[in-house]
């Protein structure tokens, strides 16, 4: 695992007393770290653009290109120019100043107007069936909507805000080093909220500091007050309680009863009413796609889908003629709250406590190098327009039982032509009560606001030094270059700049928990990964770099899977690249391992089919260079479009049938073979690839190798314990850590129990996983076993 930094890092002179490791570990150059610059004069992209297929209108109407050349600028950078004041006080006394200038609109009298909505009125008059109203008191039933109420907001308090906007300011220049947002993005989001529609922003959830970090920038940037959703699971009751005044909105407990129930009827017309009057006063309104940091299960927030109904059925009952939805990200380089184990089981988090985590980050500031964070505004689109557009381009799908399972037994070589189910985000609260459809529309378009919301996210620093390291790469300086430009031609944006050796020198400090720097001679200097769960860490950060590679990564093992019966893995590249690879052969090996891989992971677009991305996968290979079209004698040209073909099959048909069959035909893809280019860069790359999905596909390997050790029947937590207790004894055999991981042994035990390898039951202790019957079998389970094992490179 030893990695060689190839150039010399010209280290600061420290005084004698200090040891040899500390004088490693020195950095001086944090003003050298210019975030705003091209990296190396290579083109930084522009990312965030919507997806002109279900929202063409607003692709084209929302966006110009002047406002690709307006730059960056650093949110937490306040000084005397920011204020309307002069003078050497206000120099000292701006960041209070510039709190105090921040406009907050008034206060609504929006109880009032909730208690006086029809919904509300409805249920409190008995109209409703079931409703809290039938055969009680009108008043006790007003007091209980205003109890409810106080659970979901409170009015804000603007001095308590412009305090704490004040506070907050302080903090985040001394734990970060810059908070960086593009004047462009920001500036298709102030033309958007100018259309007289309320903006509904839909984020990733990195850390719990995103809640109050996002409407910091927001309210920075003459948005307004922005009102965030909370799940109440991660905040005490004191700690609720102000973060309601600061504009923070609860959904109550009630709400997830069941349908039946007049309490949870009651509760779910109050949120409804809420959310109604929120979107009539336009009023921003923060939404997390994505589970709270630490938590264990589906990467898709179920509450987060619940309150981006709520905004679905509201335009869809026509309370608002449209909304404006905009995917943000926050990118850190490395998440300031995140524990040692950030899978602990999470306790709420009391005031108290936050106060305390503030002054340890204080404490800790001028002994540590300080942080960068990126914020992402992706292009606004129109929700009325997404879903028209979104419900033409819905399809038959099947389960992964139905899939995958015939595969794998060797029942059946045909991959059928249809998409996967796989939902792991269970529907809860007030989404139970929406039709089927609207709850289909609401899970869609979750999942292609967090692809977009992903896609513009930038690569730090941190994730490309994680993933040279665990690959090791001899030559940092190079490789880091390199992968950073390979990063920038894939469209993804870094968030980054500066001198090279400054930027690699900061990235290494701070990981220095997680490496150690050795001084070999003259200077040179040895880096190596702390094994165990340093390793474990550096793999976290490399995932955040596979959004970048994915459609290569996902190809090169599928490439490894088809020759793994024809070459061994051992073999030299120059026999590898011999054999012939047929473009149906690709297609099926393609579509084979995104059936495997969870959606969590892949995010495809829904409005993309698995046969479209294949054909992207493999144009992805073909322009990075692993794959040479292999001209066959007696067939056409690749080259050759064949336009009598093309005016015969492909003119007269509708454009949305593009991309269901004709353009993915393997009828057309016959003749055509491929071969592994024998470039002398290609194997390091091939291999390079394969590694960014070994952890999941190991993981995996290892669990259907598990299958016959484990202790079933089981609770999906014991059995998960048990999973990963074999996962931490199989790294420490074989020092491959990156697989020892809980999310990954969750991700394996459903991709299982969807794929029929384990069953659920009922049970009076809970739901209980059993093994099924077709897999009891040692040999299907060697199937299994060998049907993922293909995938991998060693």
């Amino acid at each position: 695992m030893d990695t060689i930094l190839e150039a010399r890092l010209q280290t600061q002179q420290r005084n004698t007393q200090n040891s040899q490791e500390t004088s490693l570990w020195s950095s001086g150059f944090g003003m050298k770290l210019e975030a705003v610059t091209p990296f190396l004069g290579k083109y930084r992209p522009f990312v965030g653009r919507c997806c002109q297929t279900c929202t063409p209108k607003s692709w084209e109407s929302l966006f110009h290109r002047s406002i690709m050349d307006l730059g960056f600028c650093n949110v937490v950078l306040v000084k005397e120019e920011n204020t309307r004041f002069r003078g050497w006080l206000v120099r000292r006394l701006c960041y209070f100043l510039w709190s105090l200038e921040q406009r907050i609109p008034p206060c609504q009298d929006a109880p009032q107007k909730i208690m006086e909505s029809t919904r509300v009125q409805n249920v409190i008059s008995g109209r409703v069936p079931g409703g809290a109203g039938e055969g009680q008191v009108p008043g006790l039933v007003k007091k209980e909507v205003q109890r409810i109420l106080g659970h979901i907001q409170a009015p804000i308090h603007p001095f308590l805000l412009r305090l704490f906007s004040w506070a907050l300011l302080r903090f985040l220049n001394c734990v970060f080093l810059n908070v960086q947002l593009h004047k462009g993005q920001m500036k298709m989001v102030h033309k958007a909220s100018q259309a007289g529609l309320p903006l509904v922003l839909l984020s990733t959830h990195k850390s719990l500091l995103d809640g109050v970090l996002l409407p910091f920038v927001l309210l920075s940037q003459g948005l307004g007050v922005l009102r965030v959703v909370w799940d109440s699971r991660t905040c005490s009751p004191t700690l609720r309680a102000l973060l309601k005044k600061l504009g923070g909105l609860f959904l109550p407990p009630e709400a997830n009863l069941t349908l039946d129930s007049p309490e949870g009827v009651l509760a779910r017309a109050v949120v409804h009413a809420a959310m109604e009057q929120l979107l009539v006063s336009r009023q921003p309104l923060l939404i997390f796609l994505e589970e709270h940091p630490g938590a264990q299960g589906p990467r898709l927030s179920a509450l987060g889908q619940t309150w981006l109904g709520l905004v679905v059925q509201a335009v869809q009952v026509g309370v608002i003629p449209d909304a404006m939805l905009v995917p943000v990200a926050t990118t850190y380089d490395l998440v300031p709250d995140a524990p040692c184990d950030v899978y602990h089981a999470l306790a709420p988090l009391g005031l108290w406590t936050g106060v305390l985590a503030v002054l340890r980050s204080l404490r800790g500031w001028g002994y540590s190098p300080r942080v960068c964070v990126r914020v992402h505004l992706a292009q606004p689109f129109s929700l009325q327009e997404y879903t028209i557009n979104a419900r033409s381009c819905w399809g038959s799908r099947e389960t992964l039982e139905q899939l995958l399972q015939p595969i794998v037994l060797g029942q059946c070589t045909i991959v059928p032509d249809t998409e996967k189910e796989q939902e792991w985000t269970p529907a809860t609260g007030p989404l139970l009560a929406f039709k089927e459809e609207d709850q289909l529309l609401v899970r869609r378009l979750s999942r292609h606001v967090l692809n977009a919301s992903v896609t513009s996210s930038a690569v730090m620093s941190t994730a490309i030094m994680a993933t040279l390291l665990l690959f090791k790469h001899q030559k940092l300086l190079g490789e880091f270059s390199w992968l950073t430009e390979e990063t920038l031609l894939r469209g993804f944006d870094v968030g980054f700049s500066g001198q090279l050796r400054c930027l690699v020198r900061h990235t290494l400090s701070l990981l220095r928990a997680h490496v150690a720097l050795l001084r070999v001679h003259q200077g040179d200097l040895l880096v190596v990964p702390r094994p165990g769960p340093g390793l474990t860490h550096l793999a976290r950060l490399s995932a955040e770099l596979l959004p970048a590679f994915l459609s290569e990564a996902v190809g090169a093992c599928a490439v490894r899977g088809l020759l793994a019966g024809r070459v061994p893995p051992e073999g030299p590249w120059e026999l590898q690249g011999i054999e012939l690879l047929s473009q149906n052969e690709l297609y099926r090996q393609i579509l084979l391992l995104l059936h495997l891989l969870p959606q969590d992971l892949l995010l495809l677009q829904p409005c993309q089919s698995s046969y479209c991305y294949c054909q992207e996968v493999l144009d992805r290979l073909i322009q990075c260079g692993l794959l040479v079209a292999e001209e066959t004698p007696g067939s056409r040209p690749a080259c050759d479009t064949g336009r009598q073909r093309l005016s015969a099959k492909l003119l007269w048909k509708p454009s949305g049938d593009f991309t269901d069959s004709d353009s993915d035909d393997f009828e057309e893809a016959e003749g055509r073979y491929f071969r592994l280019s024998q470039q002398s860069r290609c194997p390091d790359f091939f291999l390079f690839l394969c590694r960014l999905l070994s952890p999941l596909l190991k993981a995996f390997a290892q669990a259907a190798t598990f299958l016959h050790r484990g202790q079933l029947p089981d609770t999906e937590s014991g059995y998960t314990e048990q999973l990963l207790q074999f996962l931490q004894a199989t790294a420490q055999e074989e020092g491959f850590f990156e697989c020892a991981d809980r999310n990954l042994a969750i991700s394996a035990i459903w991709t299982f129990r969807d794929l029929g390898v384990l069953q659920q039951m009922p049970s009076p202790a809970g739901p209980m996983l059993y093994l099924s019957p077709t897999f009891t079998s040692r040999e299907n389970q060697e199937k299994l076993e060998q049907f993922i094992r293909q995938f991998i490179c060693s």
